[in-house]
């Protein structure tokens, strides 16, 4: 009889086992000390470095920003703060928060110093009878005590200058091409627009398609007004194919209508 032989514990063969890994402490104590010595050295590095602020550089082509209120804004700002600790994001905001100031760069100039270059707004138009508007057509000071004469002027609704600033810069550029400026750009309550040139006469576009009807003006009227300046008042764009013409000093003289098909929205909605 053949004997039964007991079988063996797999289990027991194919479980691994699992041994700790041996920590070297005094290496790992070095390494900390290690660590902690170049933390105090960077520390130090910086308290060396973050020195009190001593000498403010500015830059420039100033007309209507003065240095000395670009000076004050940054001690305002710093205070106590040294070259490193300084946070060069609030000084360019102090900067750009003064009224004509477009835009700054600031940068730290070692070892006690800022390096500070100011670009000052350009007046493109006035708005209303107090506001600036630049070439971005934004709405920069909405008090300025002078107002240079020549800028042309500009008027809407409330909330209206940045779109009106932008028709102008657009429409003043084609003329400018023929030869002519604009001298006011309005738009009324009810969302009528008018031009003003500089040779007197005023363009009516009304409230409907004004870009196609100053397009036509350009077209159709412009050589008109042009040659004839001193006669005309007013052109009236507001029809469908093409503009009435208003003479100056002839009240009994009907103006004279190029296009029958009128499409006037003078009293409409």
């Amino acid at each position: 009889m053949l004997a039964m032989r007991k079988p063996r514990n797999r289990r027991r063969e194919s479980t691994a086992r699992f041994q700790w890994p041996r920590i070297d402490w005094r290496r790992l104590a070095v390494s900390a000390a290690s660590l902690a010595a170049l933390g105090t050295l960077a520390l130090g590095v910086v308290w060396a470095l973050d020195q009190p602020i001593e000498r403010i550089g500015v830059q420039g082509r100033f007309q209507r920003v003065s240095p000395m209120d670009v000076e004050q804004a940054v001690k305002r700002t710093v205070a106590s703060d040294g070259l490193v600790s300084a946070d060069l994001d609030d000084v360019r905001g102090a900067f750009e928060a003064l009224p004509w100031v477009d835009s700054a760069t600031v940068e730290r100039a070692w070892p006690r110093a800022l390096s500070i270059v100011v670009t000052e707004q350009v007046a493109a138009a006035r708005w209303g009878d107090d506001g600036l508007v630049n070439a971005r057509g934004e709405l920069f000071v909405t008090d300025a005590r002078h107002i240079p004469t020549e800028l042309p002027r500009l008027s809407g609704p409330p909330g209206t200058a940045q779109p009106v600033a932008t028709r102008y810069l657009a429409i003043q550029g084609r003329l400018v091409e023929a030869g002519m400026r604009l001298t006011a750009v309005r738009q009324d309550e009810r969302g009528a627009w008018e031009l003003d040139l500089d040779n007197g006469v005023t363009v009516r576009l009304g409230r409907r398609q004004v870009d196609e009807r100053f397009e036509r003006f350009v077209a159709a009227a412009l050589k008109l007004v042009a040659q004839r300046s001193a006669e005309i008042g007013y052109i009236d764009m507001r029809y469908t194919n093409g503009f009435a013409v208003g003479w100056r000093g002839a009240s009994s003289r009907a103006p004279r209508v190029a296009a029958a098909d009128e499409t006037d929205d003078r009293g409409r909605t």
